[in-house]
């Protein structure tokens, strides 16, 4: 029997996940690595650790399983998007730090850019100006770092998103590449024509020589040369984390739309072979390619997600373990009136406001740390239900359930919550790693480990379903207070200029 083993690089952890062919888990290996805040705003992580992190998680993974190398039938990669990496062509040493998607070092630039250019860049890209994406922090590392900026335009560096570095390092540096679902997240990409847009280069003041090559999201790549435990295993799949788990999530039909709790949190709706733009603030993005067929989505973007819960437990210090938040939180009866916006690196959609900053509103002396716990899950449901009338709004389309998956979805209030908020069902999918799951379909599909998108389909199963409780009213009244809230961390790093 062979297996499907899946990197699933992401923001605080590396993990990998091994498959079978019912696509039941097989074997986990998880590790949580440094975060790396050098200023106020900025938010980096140490490229080697990346590196060593994920591959020590694959060994480990086929280790618990007592499998080898040539049990496994591919690799496919999924990862944290936009995080920025460059190194050296010829030694292979990065010449800075990982700059990760939540860091906000470049939101002056972008907002001149924006200013400028943001209604072409938003045609080309399907995408907000905002530090967010890689474009801008390409940028500053060739303008920060003595001779990058030299080096990049005589083709002597290289950059990339995360795969593109886990698959640099997986070939020995044969491989350069990327897929287009991560090359659509650095504003960089015509998403309309499929290339490299000399324009945006431009404006961004981008060589073009340091740039990977596109590739689609299934295909035989290449096969790993390192380490030895993973030698000659095909890689042959990659997609960014929230499109790989919108193909986990099996949303392959137009309108099918999942939502993903992971550090920030992720709605993504499938909108077939055509780039829908947004009216909404939300990203027109790819989806996936396989083979001649490419496939967009609409997407909204919480920055702060399960991360509050990490805030929590590392800065408040008010809970030990991650996993002891729901019992905090399901000590009080509710947040009695506090309203907690994270907005520890700005907000995503609907708002893009880069000065926005997190918010406790509503403490009374009666408060205590349970309701601040409670008010922190609340706001992952109140951000998703933002994200989720812009996208009504954008594709006309009600949606009769929203399917669920990441690692904050295993807390059973948050998800009654969400759906309260809501007012439709909340689906929890079986296997929450879902976004392994789709890396490791799109890496199966490409060697025919799987036969077709089809034959995936009858894969998924629910594993829970959580109908609204909560009236109307009441969660008219509860999102009516969060938008005040949300209103008062607005620009509030612009209050002095």
């Amino acid at each position: 029997m062979k297996y499907i083993l899946a990197l699933d690089q992401g923001t605080t952890s590396s993990r990998a996940i091994i498959f079978d062919h019912s696509s039941k888990i097989v074997s986990v290996a998880q590790k949580e690595y440094e975060q790396i805040f050098p200023k106020s705003g900025w938010v980096e992580h140490n490229p080697k650790e990346i590196w060593e992190s994920q591959i020590g998680t694959a060994i480990e993974a086929l280790q618990k399983a007592d499998l080898r190398a040539e049990d496994i039938a591919a690799i496919g990669i999924t990862n944290q998007r936009e995080t920025t990496l460059i190194w050296d062509r010829k030694t292979g040493e990065p010449i800075y730090n990982a700059i990760v998607w939540q860091d906000r070092r470049t939101s002056s630039f972008c907002n001149e850019i924006k200013a400028k250019h943001g209604d072409l860049i938003r045609a080309k890209t399907g995408l907000e100006v905002d530090a967010y994406f890689s474009a801008s922090k390409i940028n500053w590392i060739l303008d920060n770092i003595v001779d990058a900026r030299e080096k990049a335009e005589n083709g002597e560096l290289c950059f990339g998103t995360v795969d593109t570095w886990l698959v640099w390092n997986l070939t020995n540096g044969e491989q350069h590449l990327t897929d287009v679902s991560n090359v659509s997240r650095t504003m960089l990409f015509n998403i309309n024509d499929l290339t490299w847009d000399d324009e945006l280069l431009e404006i961004f003041s981008v060589p073009k020589a340091i740039l990977p090559e596109v590739r689609t999201s299934s295909e035989i790549y290449s096969e790993v040369q390192n380490p030895d435990e993973l030698s000659r295993i095909k890689i042959s799949g990659i997609a960014g984390d929230q499109q790989a788990a919108l193909f986990g999530q099996i949303c392959f039909d137009e309108g099918s739309t999942k939502s993903t709790y992971g550090t920030g949190c992720f709605l993504l709706q499938n909108t077939g072979g055509k780039a829908v733009e947004s009216k909404n603030h939300l990203l027109t993005t790819i989806a996936w390619q396989i083979g001649d067929e490419t496939e967009y989505a609409l997407e909204g973007s919480v920055f702060i997600g399960g991360a509050v819960v990490q805030w929590l437990r590392d800065s408040l210090e008010i809970i030990g373990e991650s996993s002891e938040v729901e019992d905090l939180a399901n000590s009080v009866e509710d947040s009695a009136g506090v309203y907690f916006v994270p907005a520890f690196v700005g907000l995503g959609t609907p708002h893009w406001n880069q000065e926005a900053r997190g918010l406790i509103i509503g403490l009374t002396r009666g408060t205590g740390k349970a309701h601040i716990a409670r008010a922190a899950l609340e706001s992952i449901a109140f951000q998703t239900a933002d994200l989720l009338s812009a996208m009504q709004k954008d594709s006309g389309i009600k949606l009769q359930e929203l399917r669920v998956d990441g690692g904050a979805t295993k807390n059973d209030s948050l998800l009654q919550f969400q759906a309260d908020i809501l007012q439709i069902p909340v689906v929890r999918s079986k296997i929450l790693e879902t976004t392994a799951l789709g890396a490791g379909y799109l890496a199966g599909l490409a060697v025919g480990f799987w036969d077709s998108k089809e034959d995936l389909k009858n894969h998924w199963q629910e594993d829970k379903r959580f109908e609204p409780k909560m009236s109307k009213e009441k969660a008219d009244e509860l999102r009516n207070k969060w938008n005040e809230a949300v209103k008062r961390s607005l620009n509030w790093e612009n209050l002095n200029d």
